[in-house]
């Protein structure tokens, strides 16, 4: 199977499957306050054109049982989501008929307020719980592996040494934040909007000064930090122009052509400006310096394998990964809340990052990998639930703000302004899925 078909396949199954659930989280409240739900449905049957129904068609005359269900269950043929209509309630249906009847016990209008509410919040809830249960599932097979940062050096870029780092730094504390997982140094510097670094350098504490005008480049920086690790040869295979010409396991490399070779980059960019040359080098094995000989191929490089930095494994049982499986959870939405307050931020240039099902796609390895789909399928879960929290008319959160105002003040807003604000609301998703797509046509023309 091709890369691009195995990620369009992860994507429309994983979209599905968290459109099922989040649908499924409404439905679960309205027939718990036994309230009527007309349809469930995976996908939209726009202008009333249906894959299968429970209702109609070749699937009902196989179980006509099903025709007797108060609810139609099926499949539309637009893949952009789905939905679960629920009668008496102003959705992005627009479907106003039962609107102009008196309110019947079975709608959502009839019922209290905080009846409604939980009906709203079913499906974001439902995100949450399912997104604990695949982490749950991660953590108890796999396991949590990250790069510490306790140990861990840094090796700079451009704009990290612009911003005063310096390659061997050892990142202490994001003002009064201690670091724990060195892959997330960037993220975390742009979404706590840092504004002072400790650093250990030389034995000594530095502290470094954020400016904040440089959280856009921060963001769109690909690898401001790297891993700067000495140039300890690990092993030299059979296929290498060195293998058994004097370098053994062990020996770091510290000068190649008398340049400073500390961390591997060093290596690596000297290796790259001599190809196919023999270089000479400076080593040091079991405490001796010694002289040495480095063949580098036409590519500029020496296929010599380095030692990798040394990954931090968490194992976890059942009953210690539901609770690991809950913190990720939320740390994931908090982590997810930053990255909409930076985008809600022009001066941070985030909102260039929008993106939509191209961008989602992306993220999808080329082959099947369940391990990687599974913790994208969290990721993914909680970005619809917390998308959904959004107090914007059409979403669940613009449904639950009206809620909340009723609750609090005893007045429910009237059904012509709720139809004004789904219409506002769907105004706006629309312009926001359009600015998405738009983003995401400018990246790929970029690359």
């Amino acid at each position: 199977m091709s890369p691009l078909l195995m990620k369009i396949l992860q994507v429309v199954l994983a979209i599905s499957l968290l459109v099922v659930i989040h649908e499924a989280g409404h439905f679960f409240f309205a027939k718990l306050f036994k309230i009527r739900v007309d349809k469930f449905f995976m996908f939209f049957d726009a202008y009333g054109f249906k894959l299968l129904s429970t209702k109609q068609g070749w699937f009902s005359k196989l179980f006509p049982k099903l025709k007797e269900c108060e609810t139609e269950y099926g499949i539309g043929w637009l893949p952009v989501g789905g939905y679960c209509k629920i009668n008496g309630m102003i959705d992005e249906s627009m479907d106003t008929e039962s609107l102009k009847s008196e309110p019947k016990p079975y709608e959502f209008r009839s019922k209290p307020a905080w009846q409604r509410f939980w009906v709203m919040f079913g499906g974001v809830f439902f995100n949450f719980i399912f997104a604990i249960l695949v982490y749950i599932n991660i953590l108890g097979i796999w396991g949590e592996s990250y790069l510490s940062n306790e140990d861990t050096e840094i090796y700079v870029s451009e704009l990290a040494y612009e911003m005063g780092f310096r390659n061997g730094d050892k990142i202490l504390k994001m003002d009064d934040y201690v670091p724990e997982n060195f892959g997330m140094l960037q993220a975390d510097l742009a979404r706590r909007q840092i504004h002072k670094v400790s650093v250990l350098r030389d034995q000594d504490t530095v502290d470094l000064y954020i400016d904040q005008s440089q959280i856009p480049e921060i963001l769109n920086t690909p690898y401001l930090f790297s891993v700067a690790l000495p140039a300890v040869i690990d092993t030299i295979p059979p296929t290498s122009l060195n293998y058994r010409k004097g370098l053994r396991k062990g020996d770091e490399i510290i000068s190649v052509m008398g340049e400073n070779t500390e961390f591997i980059q060093d290596f690596k960019k000297v290796l790259s400006s001599h190809p196919g040359e023999l270089l000479s080098a400076t080593i040091v094995r079991e405490g001796d310096t010694l002289s040495a000989q480095i063949i580098v191929d036409s590519l500029g490089r020496a296929n010599i394998y380095t030692q990798a930095p040394s990954i931090k494994t968490r194992h976890y049982n059942i009953m210690t990964a539901i609770p690991a499986g809950i913190r990720l959870t939320f740390s994931s939405i908090r982590g997810y809340l930053q990255d909409l307050k930076l985008v809600a931020q022009p001066s941070t240039g985030a909102y260039k990052s929008v993106g939509s099902f191209i961008a989602i796609g992306q993220i999808f390895p080329d082959q099947w990998n369940w391990f990687q789909f599974l913790h994208i399928l969290a990721m993914l879960s909680i970005m619809l639930g917390v998308m959904n929290l959004l107090p914007i008319p059409a979403l669940d959160g613009g449904h639950i703000v009206f809620v909340l105002y009723e609750m609090i003040t005893h007045r429910k807003p009237s059904e012509q302004f709720l139809m004004t604000a789904q219409i506002i609301g769907m105004i706006l998703l629309m312009l926001l899925m359009f600015y998405a797509c738009g983003n995401d046509i400018v990246r790929l023309f970029n690359n």
